[in-house]
């Protein structure tokens, strides 16, 4: 059955969500093992670094929903730890799991992106 009343995005944000979850998924899941095993353990330089830019994409994607607001960066000036990176990796995540909810389904013919 068609999802009824669909919302509607942009082709590119689709693009970008299909392009940036398997990402997020990889370093979430990176994170919670490191988190496991040391969580008081800090970041390097060039992980939040690496980090930041997969996020900063994330947000730009995000702008206009409701969940922006609870969407921070890692601070380089004060390296996280493994836990806090953790948690906010997670923020991340359900943020996008509430982006595809809301614009994806199924069409009446197959499931797909909601675009306009």
């Amino acid at each position: 059955m068609p999802k009824s009343n669909p919302e509607y995005t942009t082709k590119e944000k689709a693009g970008k969500h299909d392009t940036v979850s398997p990402l997020l998924n990889a370093a979430y899941n990176e994170m919670q093992d490191l988190t496991k095993k040391k969580p008081e353990g800090t970041l390097t330089p060039y992980q939040v670094k690496m980090l930041n830019r997969l996020l900063v994409d994330i947000r730009d994607m995000l702008v206009d929903e409701p969940s922006i607001k609870y969407l921070d960066l890692l601070a380089d000036e004060d390296l996280p730890q493994h836990s806090e990176v953790t948690l906010i990796l997670s923020q991340y995540s359900a943020a996008l799991g509430q982006f595809k909810s809301r614009y994806f389904g199924y069409n009446g013919n197959e499931h797909a992106w909601f675009v306009s």
